[in-house]
């Protein structure tokens, strides 16, 4: 590759290449930059490394800044302290809209840069604390990047580093070696890992897995949703209560919803037992025939299928008792030590923060004791005081997990408790609602069930969430007079999705009730 085709300068009659490393608190960032300093250094180059840290670890990515030159004894090359717009040759980007970033700050240029970029999501507090779906769309920036730079290398090297036990950094490293960029051999950058002496052989194996996907497929299409999985509904389950709601699934209900309610069977036994399945296929049969009834055989039975999956949400709410079973789980404790790379042998510590308050201690309790003390407010208040500050349990120690145990425990006992006996009366409110409206219009009845998607989380969350659920189900029966009530009960459930503080569901309810 010449250097006019590569786009590289020259200063004070020495080849310069710039070389931009964007990546997030540990990813491996600086490992990357030294891979590439001492690449450079072990091949006689002169080379320098700055760093310009974020904000924090999501609201801003670290830049590492390389700049190399060859020595060259007619002068020492003067190097940039930090990238230039506009002039930079290759950018590394370790998530994808740490790439879009890139491009917005004029670093990636279509006459000059090699913009190589990993096309995992690791989602931004921004996208994370809509209510609704705040994720940006990958496509558009994918489309973004390729029109932005002279060449692109853009595929999940996440899931490459985490196949092979490293970090995302390695693979990286294979792909930049793999674009040719720098004008040294594959060996060479394999010989810098090899000097850093700190997980050789799983870098190694992460190097040469995007090194040869870089060659055979530099640019993966993207998507902004995963594709949907369902496990698929086995011929027995192994256990003879299991065995009774496959077999009530298979007999009772059509191979097009067969799936969903199956999920949903799963998620129920998880939660809390067969017998709680079992009350929900027989909710599920009750919808099924009114939807049957409705002329749901020529649309695929979509009504039930809609309400397989929003109820079995709705029936498996979170509270205290949920969280801390959720806590102390075998399973997250392994995910925990797959996410840190943890070794084997070595000792993890998990700190989960806990800030309960008397509402929900209330929920917990059975519903006549938790109504007894919600209507005596001075003792509610004394209860409130006691419990509302938070608290941090090291879930490895023997009193730690313990505490979270007992809490744990009571979800057992949860049909008996107020939380449970108000989930339930709400849950039958909506779904009678949404029964009513099926009656007369069946897209309506479809988004009347789309809507329990504003119900989610946990505490004041949950709370917001119901607050606007609630106003928006006010407005379905002057919708189910109108022909066209699905779609603004859809632009209603948009709105309320759109904000957190509901500043556009209240014009949009304004407008409804204009018509």
């Amino acid at each position: 590759m010449n250097d006019a085709a590569s786009g590289r300068k020259d200063v004070a009659g020495a080849q310069r290449i710039s070389i931009a490393i964007l990546a997030m608190g540990g990813q491996g960032g600086g490992v990357l930059a030294d891979w590439v300093v001492a690449l450079a250094e072990a091949q006689g180059w002169a080379a320098q490394s700055t760093s310009v840290p974020g904000v924090a670890q999501r609201t801003g990515a670290t830049i590492y800044y390389i700049e190399m030159a060859p020595i060259r004894a007619a002068a020492e090359p003067v190097f940039a302290l930090m990238p230039t717009p506009g002039d930079v040759d290759v950018v590394m980007a370790s998530e994808l809209m740490e790439a879009a970033r890139s491009v917005l700050r004029g670093l990636v240029t279509p006459a000059q840069t090699t913009l190589i970029t990993s096309t995992h999501r690791a989602f931004a507090v921004a996208e994370k604390e809509k209510p609704g779906d705040g994720v940006g769309d990958p496509a558009v920036v994918s489309m973004a990047t390729e029109f932005a730079a002279r060449r692109l290398i853009a595929f999940d090297m996440e899931a490459i580093a985490k196949a092979e036990g490293s970090v995302i950094s390695a693979a990286m490293f294979g792909a930049l070696a793999a674009t040719e960029a720098l004008p040294f051999d594959r060996a060479a950058f394999e010989s810098a890992i090899g000097a850093s002496g700190t997980g050789v052989t799983s870098s190694l194996r992460a190097f040469a897995t995007a090194f040869e996907r870089t060659r055979q497929n530099p640019v993966e299409a993207v998507r902004r949703f995963p594709d949907k999985r369902f496990v698929a509904m086995p011929d027995t389950a192994g256990h003879p209560e299991l065995d009774r709601l496959v077999a009530r699934i298979r007999t009772t209900f059509p191979e097009s919803v067969r799936s969903m309610l199956f999920t949903g069977v799963r998620r129920l036994v998880d939660y809390l037992d067969p017998d709680y399945a079992l009350e929900y296929l027989d909710r599920m049969g009750m919808l099924f025939d009114i939807d049957r009834a409705r002329g749901g055989d020529t649309r695929g039975f979509a009504f039930t299928a809609a309400a397989a999956k929003h109820v079995a949400i709705a029936m498996t709410y979170d509270d205290v008792t949920r969280v801390a079973d959720l806590k102390i789980r075998e399973s997250r404790k392994a995910r925990v030590r797959v996410e840190v790379a943890a070794a084997e042998d070595t000792i993890v510590t998990t700190t989960e923060y806990f800030h309960p308050r008397a509402n929900e201690l209330c929920g917990a309790l059975p519903k006549s004791w938790g109504e007894w003390i919600e209507s005596r407010p001075e003792v509610f208040k004394v209860l409130d005081r006691v419990v509302n500050r938070g608290r941090r349990i090291r879930t490895n120690t023997v009193i730690g997990y313990l505490a979270l145990a007992a809490v744990a425990n009571f979800g057992k006992r949860r049909r008996g408790s107020l939380r449970h006996a108000r989930e339930a009366a709400h849950r039958e409110a909506w779904l009678t609602l949404a029964v009513q409206a099926l009656e007369t219009d069946y897209a309506l009845g479809m988004e009347v069930l789309a809507c329990r998607r504003l119900v989610k989380g946990y505490s004041d969350t949950h709370a917001r969430g119901v607050s606007k659920f609630d106003r928006v189900m006010s407005a379905v029966p002057t919708l189910a007079k109108r022909d066209d009530g699905a779609v603004w009960l859809d632009r209603l459930k948009r709105a309320a999705l759109a904000d957190e503080d509901g500043t556009g569901l209240d014009g949009m309810l304004k407008t409804v009730a204009s018509l």
